[in-house]
Order: C-alpha cells, then structure tokens, then sequence
C-alpha cells in the first residue's frame, strides 16, 4: 500500500453464513461461510477499483476475526490498522433467502469485538495520510463509545483536511429509531458528501421527495448529496447541479444486499479521479447494479475492466 490512503473506512464486519438453497431459516441446514460489513464491502469495492482503500476494525482473536481479516487483505484492503480482541468474539450473521420475498438477515453481534471501539482504534497517522473518511450509520449504533469513536473521527477529519463521507444505512434492530435520527442528522452535519437511499430520508427527514431530501441534508451542511432511487438510479445535488441520474438494467437481480455499498465505492471512486457529480453518480449506479447480480456481499464488486465491459465503455470512462 502507499502512504497516502485513497478512503479509509471503520466499521464491523462479521463472518457471514450464506444459505445453499432458498427457504425458511429453519429448513436450512447448508451454509457457505463468507463475510459481510458495509464498511469493508466498499473498501473492496474502491480495491476492485484501483484504488488504495484501508479498513480499520476490532476483531475477536478467533478464527473468525482471522478469518475475516485474511479475506479482506487478500481483497486488496490495507488492514493493518485492524486490531484483535482477546476478551470479545467476532461477530455472526445469518442470511436467508427467500424467492418470493426479500432476504432477511439474524445478527449475533450483541458485545462483539468491534462493539468495543472506540476513539483510540482510529490511529491518527492513518486519518492524516487519507483523502476521504467514509462512515455508516451502522458504527454508531453499536455502543457508546463507537458513537464516541464516530463523531471524533469526524472533527480529526477537519483537523487534517480530510473529505468525510456518509452512508446512513439505517439498523433498525440495534437501535431506538428516535436516537438513530438524533444521532445520524447531527453526524450529517459533520459530513461533506451524504449517500442515502429513498426511503433512509423519509425515516430521518420524513419525506420521501429526493429533491426535499437532498436540500434538507445540503441545510445541515452536506455540500454533496446523492439519493439512491433503486433501479431508478440516483438524484445527486451540489452547489453545480441537482439532477436524477438514470439506473442500468440488469436481468435478474440475484443478490440486493451489498449494492449500496457498492455504490458509496462507485461514486468515490468517481470524485477521487475528478469525475463531476453527476458522472460519478453514473459509475455509482453502474456499480451498485452489478452488484446485485451474484450472491454474497462482495462476490459482484466489479474489476475496473468488468466495469468497463458492463456500460459499453472501453476506455473506462462512465458515460
């Protein structure tokens, strides 16, 4: 890796069991282990991508948290910020799948290694050395001291320079909904580029128009905001611009999870090589498509020639 880091990341990621066949929790009794976290999927995503991305986590000292940790080093992510609990396990997750409805996930995370973060996790050589911090919604929710972990990164973000961005990713089962809006609309105003989806404005913002959302969360401060509309694409607004930028077709969706994680990788990949807004949003849609077409959270991360070979660009620069 070089000095600089492209995006570093903070997050959970936990070992994900991945169901062979469809159906009900209870009928299934074959997995495939892989793993799974929004943070360290977008690092992969931003690899895949060429670019220098660093994921920075707490893990059990299991062969879990190795597990995890191998996976992503071998992906390409700078992991060596990456730190292990001997006194707190990595956590679970279980994935079921549904042909007739929408994957539902169970989570055994509750007092997991990154459940223990906290400001000192975050080194500040490596925030020093990064052009963009990326952030969920999801690290905050964990405890109080990743909440803590969350809102001191972000004002040593400012000290150095450093773009903040942020994914909302709402969890409904960590947290009280009243406290996830209190909490995520003050880290808005923190953030400089806010990444949400249709329906995470209407919880935090209660409308579900993307102009409204995208001009509320540019008030509490966002000089970026892109609103991710599903198939329909994305509406990004900037000082520059405020335009829906239109989706790609794919023809069978076969995995949704991880496609917004896949988008956060697409458009910073887009703004870190001096895209516009709106042609970053275009990589972005194109990314978080592909995504959906192969099971897992990272399996469908496109390489920058598979990329290229899905919008018809060979030159690889997005339409």
């Amino acid at each position: 890796m070089n000095d600089e880091i492209d995006v570093l990341t903070i997050g959970e990621t936990m070992v994900l069991l991945n169901p062979h066949e469809s159906g009900p929790m209870r009928h299934v009794v074959d997995f495939r282990k892989r793993i799974g976290g929004a943070e360290s999927n977008m690092a992969v995503g931003l690899a895949r991508l060429d670019h220098d991305a660093a994921w920075i986590s707490r893990l059990g000292s299991d062969p879990h948290g190795q597990y995890v940790r191998d996976t992503i080093r071998g992906a390409g992510v700078d992991t060596q910020y990456v730190t292990f609990d001997a006194e707190a396990p990595t956590g679970l997750m279980f994935k079921e799948r549904r042909e007739l409805a929408e994957s539902r996930v169970y989570y055994y995370r509750d007092d997991s290694a990154a459940s223990r973060m906290a400001p000192d996790d975050l080194p500040d050589e490596a925030l020093a050395n990064a052009r963009y911090l990326h952030l969920t919604g999801i690290t905050p929710a964990l405890s109080e001291s990743c909440r803590e972990l969350v809102f001191d990164a972000t004002r040593r973000a400012q000290e150095h320079g450093v773009t903040v961005s942020l994914d909302p990713n709402l969890r409904f089962k960590l947290w009280d909904e009243t406290m996830m809006r209190e909490t995520l609309l003050s880290l808005v105003e923190e953030c400089d580029v806010v990444l949400p989806g249709i329906e995470e404005g209407a919880v935090l913002l209660g409308t579900d128009d993307p102009e409204r959302i995208a001009t509320e969360f540019r008030a509490l401060g966002a000089d970026e905001v892109v609103v991710k509309l599903g198939a329909d694409g994305a509406f990004v607004a900037s000082d520059a611009v405020a335009e829906t930028v239109t989706g790609y077709e794919v023809e069978r969706v076969v995995d949704p999870v991880g496609a917004g994680d896949g988008f956060a990788a697409g458009y910073l990949s887009g703004r870190l090589e001096g895209l516009d807004p709106v042609r970053a949003t275009d990589r972005a849609n194109a990314v978080g498509a592909l995504a959906t077409t192969v099971t897992g959270d990272i399996e469908g991360l496109p390489t920058r020639s598979e990329l290229a070979q899905f919008t018809g660009d060979q030159d690889e620069q997005i339409r």
